[in-house]
């Protein structure tokens, strides 16, 4: 378990350094990141699988097209969270991109409870209230929603869905969604090549050097958290994953100078409140051993 415990938080650590490695990047157009990402990352999963040889799963796909359609969806969502997250922290919104990610478990709550039809226990309820009273109150004291936040809670809540129901482990249905993704970004970036605004081309070596580890520096924390998640407890892993979005938050506030005044820090303590709540009541149940504790 201790191990577990490591390669879990490792994972989430390396996600909520992320905006350092996307500030890194901030000379070329967020779109143009995107579609390096679905290369580099590609490119090295299809490494790692070689080096693993699992390819057999790769022909049964092919055979599948519901399985395929599946996958091309939930590659559409990851796809716009990853672009809506490096334009977020590269137009000085990583706070904004930190809520995202806070919310995110109890949309997946919410969303448990309308597409799946799970039944949700009243401190469940009262943590999804707790939120939507924070979003509330940040929507009135900036005069919008936080859009960048609840997009990407939505898009990484529905694309979680579709990937809890997926037939391919993380290794593979990553692979697979940026193979799918593969023509749109060769194309898009030849297009820039062919218009002269390819920015990885006209980039210093360090920089495209950069660009290019967007494969391991995406793949990795992937392959630590399958390999923590597989060690430790569902309610341990819950808990975790509050490290990415609270590093993110901190390096908004203190290295990037993101205003986080005392009004939107209402708003945050309702939606941290609303964790409390529910991730305590889901530890006091694995530790009274209630049924449905996961």
């Amino acid at each position: 378990m201790n191990i577990g415990m490591l390669y879990a938080a490792a994972a989430y650590a390396a996600w909520g350094l992320f905006p350092v490695y996307f500030k890194a990047l901030q000379p070329i157009a967020p779109m143009e990141i995107l579609m390096h990402r679905m290369l580099w990352s590609l490119l090295f999963l299809a490494v790692v699988i070689a080096w693993r040889r699992q390819w057999a799963w790769l022909g049964d796909v092919v055979r599948r097209p519901k399985v395929l359609a599946g996958f091309a969806a939930s590659a559409i969502l990851l796809s716009s969270n990853w672009f809506i997250y490096i334009w977020a922290v590269n137009n000085n919104r990583v706070v904004d991109a930190s809520l995202g990610y806070f919310i995110n478990p109890l949309f997946n709550v919410l969303l448990g409870f309308l597409i799946l039809r799970e039944r949700l226990r009243p401190v469940q309820w009262t943590a999804v209230a707790l939120a939507a009273a924070g979003v509330a109150w940040l929507t009135w004291q900036g005069g919008q929603l936080p859009w960048v936040a609840l997009t990407l809670a939505v898009t990484f809540g529905l694309y979680g869905l579709l990937r809890k129901t997926a037939s391919l482990g993380a290794l593979e249905g990553l692979a697979l969604e940026t193979l799918l993704l593969f023509p749109l970004a060769l194309a898009y970036l030849a297009v820039l090549t062919l218009q002269g605004r390819n920015g990885f081309a006209s980039a210093p070596l360090s920089l495209q050097l950069l660009l290019a580890a967007a494969g391991p520096i995406t793949a990795i924390p992937l392959l630590l958290f399958a390999a923590g998640a597989r060690r430790i407890p569902l309610s341990v892993l819950g808990l975790l994953q509050y490290i990415g979005p609270t590093l993110q938050l901190l390096l908004g506030v203190w290295l990037y100078h993101e205003p986080f005044g005392g009004s939107r820090m209402f708003g945050f303590a309702l939606i941290w409140g609303a964790l409390a709540v529910y991730s305590l009541e889901g530890v006091w149940r694995v530790w009274r051993g209630k049924p449905g504790a996961a």
